[in-house]
This record gives structure tokens, sequence and C-alpha cells, in this order.
């Protein structure tokens, strides 16, 4: 195992390396004040519910003030809190909790683009050409005759081309501006120190106030090639060779992520937050090149990059071997774990991704004890404890700006974003006292069975699933970065151990796998035959005379 970069609170192996975090969408999650919304005290109120869960963060996605054009990643004022979500005393009061339950506390922080209400895109619309207020942000003359065609080919990632055009004060046509995701999110310019510096200030605004660390969004975006050169065609079509684009994983990421774990690293922390050298950064860095994304985590930079290839991988042994066993060498080249994903409010949920109905529960349960298997961190997105399948939701109350600019081709992620049913037979299943109609999104009328209520009276939920596998897995830390899979190379199932004590096995294939003899089931993702695990199934085991 290479040795960790870094100590824990008492010397030993940092908290990170082995940590599972919990992701709160925070207006999807609690509403405490009968508006429809989720907000930060109904956050707060249910913290409860990830202690016994047994995780050992939080994530907290942005709370920040916004016109919420792209589910609030659209951020007028970084250091400000959105007032339907609360205020800075709802903020110190979810992290007090928190902390008081043991639980560490990260959140979000989006370099690459503000709103385009933000103080500083308002100016820059105001001001001329070439002003300095346009320099923080990346503003182009057109191409074409009249400077009517967009600066260059770069597309949206949420369709379409990347530029808007705006119109100067005399109302004549003017310049273009850059915005990798939706027109409403302008991007920033991080060339200018002005925006160096107050990225700055913003981290140093959030760790005063007792937060443990960060989630750092399109981690991978922030600096665009020199000359803003052609992308060519394909530019979304393989997102495996994304890091080709002039537009992300340029080699000036690196320097500026380096500066910001120092100022991590030196910042003093008040009390209840983790001692400065504990304190963690997690790339959300969308690059399928595992020996690049592993630069995210070399030394003295960030501790966890998200392994987005684990989520996207179809459930199929042999693909889900290969990521596991490249992922875990690509990490342990420069020393750091691998920081396993199933889900996120970006994706399908693991349910629905798997096929749906009972297909996508058994396999979804299946692929949350092989996660929570493997060495290194791991993420769950709420709802996940709970087996939501993706919700449909009614074209009339689509937010995500995927729709539109998809022509509504793309319905987006909505379906995974809606309120979680804490208890009831009907919505909004405890999420609100408002009416189900005025909540945030609408929920599915068959959710009463998947209730956090339902499920914690039933040994066979999915909910009970998890917290067993949680309590498990603290008894039983990785001794290794590299699990040594074990199996037929082409997939049918594999297996591998977590410590000498606790052995993982996934059986893909329609021929059940036999236990070896002495081997003791601790925990199953489903029934099994006999001795015998059934397709689609993961169980951990340990040998008898160690469960002596």
């Amino acid at each position: 195992m290479t040795a960790p970069t870094g100590t824990g609170d008492d010397g030993g192996i940092p908290w990170w390396r082995e940590a599972v975090c919990y992701e709160i969408h925070p207006r999807a999650f609690c509403d405490s004040d009968a508006d429809g919304i989720g907000d930060l005290p109904g956050a707060t109120a249910r913290l409860d519910h990830l202690a016994h869960l047994g995780v050992d963060a939080v994530w907290i996605t942005p709370f920040y003030p916004s016109p919420l054009a792209d589910g609030g990643y659209d951020i007028t004022d970084h250091t400000g809190v959105a007032p339907d979500l609360g205020t800075p005393a709802d903020v110190a009061a979810l992290v007090a909790k928190a902390h008081a339950l043991g639980l560490k506390v990260l959140v979000d922080v989006v370099p690459n683009h503000t709103s385009h209400r933000h103080p500083w895109f308002r100016e820059a619309l105001t001001a001329a050409p070439g002003s300095p207020a346009r320099a923080r942000y990346v503003f182009r003359d057109g191409r074409g005759e009249k400077g009517e065609l967009p600066p260059n080919d770069w597309q949206s990632a949420f369709g379409g081309p990347a530029w808007t055009r705006i119109d100067e004060e005399d109302g004549s046509p003017g310049q273009w501006y850059l915005h990798l995701h939706a027109p409403e999110q302008p991007d920033l310019n991080w060339r200018h120190p002005e925006v160096v510096a107050d990225f700055e200030r913003i981290l140093t605004h959030w760790l005063d106030r007792g937060v443990d660390g960060f989630r750092v969004d399109v981690a991978h975006t922030l600096f665009k090639a020199e000359g803003l050169p052609d992308a060519g065609p394909g530019q979304h079509e393989d997102i495996h060779r994304n890091h080709l684009m002039p537009y992300y994983d340029q080699p000036e990421l690196h320097p500026l992520f380096r500066d910001w774990r120092a100022l991590l690293d030196r910042h003093p922390a008040p009390a209840g937050a983790v001692a400065p050298h504990d304190r963690v950064m997690v790339a959300e860095a969308g690059i399928f090149d595992r020996e690049r994304l592993a630069r995210y985590v070399a030394p003295g930079e960030m501790q966890q990059t998200f392994n987005f290839a684990f989520l996207e991988s179809p459930w199929d042994g042999a693909a889900l071997r290969e990521v596991v066993e490249q992922s875990a060498l690509a990490m342990q080249g420069v020393g750091a774990p691998v920081t396993w994903v199933l889900s996120s409010h970006d994706a399908i949920r693991p349910v629905s991704r798997y096929g749906g109905g009972a297909l996508g529960e058994r396999r979804a349960r299946a692929a949350a004890l092989l996660m929570l298997a493997l060495p290194g961190a791991a993420y769950v997105y709420q709802g996940e404890e709970l087996g939501l399948p993706q919700a449909y939701i009614p074209d009339d109350r689509i937010r995500d700006p995927l729709w539109e600019r998809s022509g509504h081709r793309h319905r987006g992620r909505d379906g995974c974003r809606v309120p979680l049913p804490w208890a009831g037979s009907t919505p909004p299943y405890g999420f609100s006292d408002a009416p189900a109609e005025d909540c945030w999104f609408p929920q599915p009328v068959d959710w009463a069975g998947l209730t956090v209520a339902a499920q914690q009276a039933d040994e066979a939920s999915m909910l009970a699933l998890y917290r067993a596998a949680l309590r498990v897995r603290r008894v039983h830390p990785a001794a290794d970065t590299v699990p040594q899979l074990q199996g037929p190379p082409t997939g049918e199932w594999f297996a591998f151990r977590r410590t000498d004590r606790l052995r993982c096995l996934v059986n893909f294939g329609a021929r059940p796998v036999p236990l070896d003899d002495g081997e003791r089931v601790l925990l199953s993702s489903a029934p099994l035959d006999g001795r015998h695990v059934p397709q689609d199934t993961t169980v951990w085991t340990t040998h008898e005379e160690h469960a002596k």
C-alpha cells in the first residue's frame, strides 16, 4: 500500500481515504417552512438520518443565491445564502450539528462560471470591448465579415454553441461570450488575477465558517487553450477522449489546485472543524483517461476525484472488472485512493440505469455492496440508500436547461432531483407540509413503500442493506489500495479481499457461483441459493477461522 499523504485526527490514516460521504441536494431533501422547497433547516433536522445510516461526511450542493437556470450552479454570490434556503445562521447551525454528530461537512465551490446576473457580468455587459470588466470573462469578437459567427466551433455541454452574442449599449451587434454550459452561466477567465484572488477569498470565507472541505465543480474546465482553437467535429461523441478538447484538462489547472491545497493546509481552523492538514478537496473532473485523472490527486493537489468511469459502466462483469483494476492502479501511482460513485444529482439513478423494476433494484443492491467493499472513498447520493428509481417529470415541470437546449430531445436530470420520501402513504411523503402539487418536483404516487419510515421496519429493505454494509465496512478498513481480483477473465463473476477477514464476490452471470468451504456469509445483496451465489448478487463473507 502506498503511504498516505497526510495524517488523520489521531495521527493515523487520513479520514478521507476511506470516507463515505452523503450528498444532499437541499431543495429536494427536506422542507422546514411549508413552502414546498427543501431548505437548510430541513437538512439540519434530518442529519440524524445520515448519522444512523453510518456515513462519515455530508456534501451540500449549492445553497448560494441563484436565478436557478441550472439547479443552483449559476451563482450570483459565492459567499451568500439563497433566501429560499435559509440564512448564514442556518449554515452555521447545520455545520455545528453535523460536527456534533461526528460528520464532516463539504460544500460546493463553482469556479468555472458565474450567473449572468452576477455583479461582475452585469458590469461586463455595460462595459466596452477590451475593458477590464470584460477581461474577467471570455469575450471575443465573432468571425465572419460582420462578426456574425461564433469565435470558434465549441459546443455547450447542454447542447448548441458555447457562445452567445450580446448587443452593445447603442443596440449594435457586439461581442460574443463563452459559456460551456447554459447561456446564463458565463465562463470566467482564469488567467485574470482578480478571478484567482476572488476564489481564494471564497475558499477562505467558508473555511472560516467551519467547513471541512470542498467539492470542486467541473474542475477540468477552468482554463481554456491559448488562442481558443477550434475543437473539430464530434466534440461530445467520445467521452473517453474528452481530455483532447481545448477547453478541458489544460496544464494550468494543476498549479492552481496546488495553491488551493496550500491554502487549505495553512488556513487556521475554527473550533469543531478538522485540522487544516485534514481538509479535503474532491474534483468533479469528467476525465476518462485514468492517468490524466490521477494528476488531479497527485501529492500536493486534491485528495479525491470522482471515478465517473465506474458510474458510467454498464452492469457487466468484464467492464466493471477493468474499471476497478485500472482505476486502482492509476491512483496507486500517485498515492491516492479511488473515489467510487454510483449516483449523483447529475445521473440517472442506479435502479433505473441497471434495468428498472425488480431487475434494476436487484442490480443496484449488488452494485452498492460492490462499491462499499472496494478500497477507497465512496459517495452516496440522497435516495440511493432508499433504492429510489428515476422519476418521470411532466414537460411543464422540467427545470433542467438540457430540455430546452436540446430541442426537447433530452429530458435532463430532474428525475433524480425529486424530493426525498420520508414517511406516509401519499405525496409529499413527509418532505413538506405544503400540498404535494406545490413541492419542488412532483413525487410518484407509488413511493409509499420506499419512504424512510417504511424501510426502517423492513430488514430486507435497501435502507437496511446500506446501514448493515456501512456498519461492517467500518470495522473492516481496507488493507490495500489495489484489490486483487479473482475470477474468469470473461467476467461472469469476480471476487476480491477487502481484508484477510472480508471477501467480496459479485456474480453477473447466469450460472450460480459456489462459496468456498468454510466461508460464512456476513451480508448478501439478495438471498443465496443454499451455498451458491445467484446472478446479479454480491456477497460479503468471512472464513470460519476468522469468525471465532
